[in-house]
């Protein structure tokens, strides 16, 4: 498991020059056999400024941002899974997803040389290219148990998992789901929600995340309350005690008459 860095600005730092942070990311042991199980993150240059170059909607904003920096990540030996811009009053967040190529997916895993080296990268290349307005902190992150999913072939790749969707538009009344993920049909995702199977368009999808079945990470919490722990109290504690209050009264007898006197 990685810790997720955090990121600071230095008190002789000014705000809109451009900086580089690359946190300390410490790692503990793991358990799970396939990789680590939280996101594993490099922050990079969090006070950039570029020119505006016209207004877009986020979702093409980040496709077209995808499209520009999937060779660089490709020529690093890693892919780029997907890109997530999120644009907020004090600044945006730019958050690349990556993974190991599907040729090593059984023998390595994402690490943090892999996050540093595509950081610095594909820093360089926005600083060429400027397609992003104003302020941004850039993000390198691996994918997670509870992966994010980008692409058709993505959800193909997990059929039978569990994922919580969020839709741009509604669908039977909801723009949210949880299901599991059956099958693809053309451009649909087929998710089976509550027992029914539901088709969603994937240019409907807004976003999605796998999620993890804890249970069998071996990661689920114990309830405190379960019975398991009052049976194991029971034996521990030998023989059944009556209920307080509840304890069996002998009948009544007649109290034992005194000798008389002669």
């Amino acid at each position: 498991m990685f810790i997720r860095g955090r990121l600071h600005q230095a008190a002789d730092e000014e705000p809109g020059h451009a900086t580089t942070h690359v946190p300390v990311v410490a790692p503990t042991s793991s358990v799970s056999d396939k990789g680590p199980i939280g996101p594993l993150v490099c922050f990079r240059d969090p006070y950039r400024t570029i020119p505006d170059n016209g207004i877009e909607s986020v979702s093409e904003k980040a496709n077209d941002i995808a499209n520009l920096l999937a060779p660089t990540v490709q020529s690093l030996g890693v892919e780029l899974l997907g890109i997530e811009y999120l644009p907020a009053p004090g600044g945006a967040t730019l958050r690349l997803y990556i993974d190991v190529q599907e040729a090593e997916r059984d023998t390595r895993h994402v690490n943090i040389e892999d996050c540093e080296a595509v950081s610095r990268e594909v820093s360089a290349q926005l600083d060429v290219e400027d397609p992003i307005s104003g302020n941004y902190t850039l993000e390198v992150s691996s994918p997670g148990v509870d992966r994010p999913l980008f692409r058709l072939e993505h959800y193909a790749r997990f059929a039978g998992e569990s994922a919580k969707v969020v839709m741009k538009l509604p669908q039977d009344g909801r723009r949210r789901l949880q299901g599991t993920i059956a099958r693809i049909e053309g451009d649909r995702i087929v998710f089976v929600v509550d027992g029914a199977e539901m088709p969603v368009a994937f240019d409907n999808i807004d976003k999605a995340r796998l999620v993890p079945d804890w249970a069998a990470l071996g990661l689920a919490p114990e309830n405190p309350g379960s019975g398991a722990g009052r049976k194991a109290g029971a034996k521990a504690g030998g023989a059944k005690r009556a209920p307080a209050g509840k304890a069996k009264k002998k009948p009544n007898q007649p109290a034992a008459r005194k000798p008389r006197a002669e």
